[in-house]
């Protein structure tokens, strides 16, 4: 089964989400950690 960044989206903002909601500051983080993963996913980096 191969998972594409598709798949992993909504688990990722699901798990952002609630983070964000028990941990305000955290959203710099949340944010930035995330745009970083898209982009070295995006250019395909981790392959």
């Amino acid at each position: 089964m191969h998972l594409s960044i598709t798949h992993l989206q909504p688990g990722v903002a699901l798990i952002a989400g609630v983070l964000i909601l028990i941990a305000p500051r955290l959203l710099n983080y949340i944010v930035a950690f995330y745009l970083i993963i898209i982009g070295v996913l995006g250019l395909g980096l981790l392959h």
